[in-house]
């Protein structure tokens, strides 16, 4: 299934913040504050304290730290996403440790982003993710493709026999695209067809193969060995 909810081009992104550091929660929105094209809603201080400023803001990106008190971000965003509707959601973090992006991707994260990147980043990163597309930072990137690497000396044959059982020839070039960080109408352009065509196939992948968001279907598409075969 593609993401639940997308901003419309032009649209003003609807922002919370969570953190349980109140000094980077204000310098996050200090900065988001100086673009006219978003906005933030709302703050909180740990996971429990985010669901229920989610539940009451309606968001369209939540920034979700992961190390908190009470409960973690990856908790709160396994919950998060588990509902209708529900925002897209950045994991940010001072780590870059594999585990944390391996189980935020499968809570449902659509991003992750080092908070030693510039402002100009996380801007773009918002708005990335608030158009329905999955962002990963470039260490984050490397540390999934080692990870699909792995999976797949361990298990070779199971993800590529999904892929070749479950997806068209278009379906699977699409998936390519994708897995190398392509923009859907990037991917149009390589493919000569349409965005909303692009953004149909890629609903007919994620629900195909049973995944969530963009990021997970990178991941699958190294463990696939599909990347390989390009």
């Amino acid at each position: 299934m593609m993401p639940d909810r997308t901003v419309p081009e032009g649209g003003v992104i609807r922002v919370v913040l969570v953190d349980d550091q109140k000094l980077m929660r204000d310098g996050i929105a200090t900065i988001l504050g100086n673009d006219p094209g978003i906005d933030v809603v709302g703050s909180a201080a740990d996971g429990a304290a985010a669901l229920e400023v989610v539940t009451s803001t309606s968001p369209d990106v939540v920034c979700m730290d992961v190390e908190m008190p009470v409960m973690d971000g990856i908790e709160a965003t396994r919950r998060i996403c588990a509902a209708p509707g529900s925002p897209q959601v950045i994991m940010l973090t001072t780590f870059d440790r594999e585990d944390y992006l391996l189980r935020a991707l499968q809570a449902g994260a659509v991003g992750f982003l080092l908070k030693t990147g510039s402002p100009e980043q996380l801007i773009a990163g918002i708005r990335t993710v608030a158009e329905g597309e999955g962002l990963l930072a470039p260490e984050m990137t490397r540390a999934l493709i080692r990870h699909a690497v792995e999976s797949l000396e361990s298990q070779p044959d199971a993800a590529a026999s999904a892929v070749d059982d479950l997806l068209s020839a278009r379906e699977r070039d699409v998936l390519v695209q994708v897995a190398k960080g392509l923009s859907n109408t990037e991917i149009a352009e390589q493919l000569f067809i349409s965005a909303a065509t692009v953004k149909t196939h890629i609903s007919h992948v994620l629900t195909k193969l049973d995944l969530r968001n963009r990021a997970q279907a990178v991941a699958y598409a190294y463990e696939s060995g599909l990347m390989e075969q390009g």
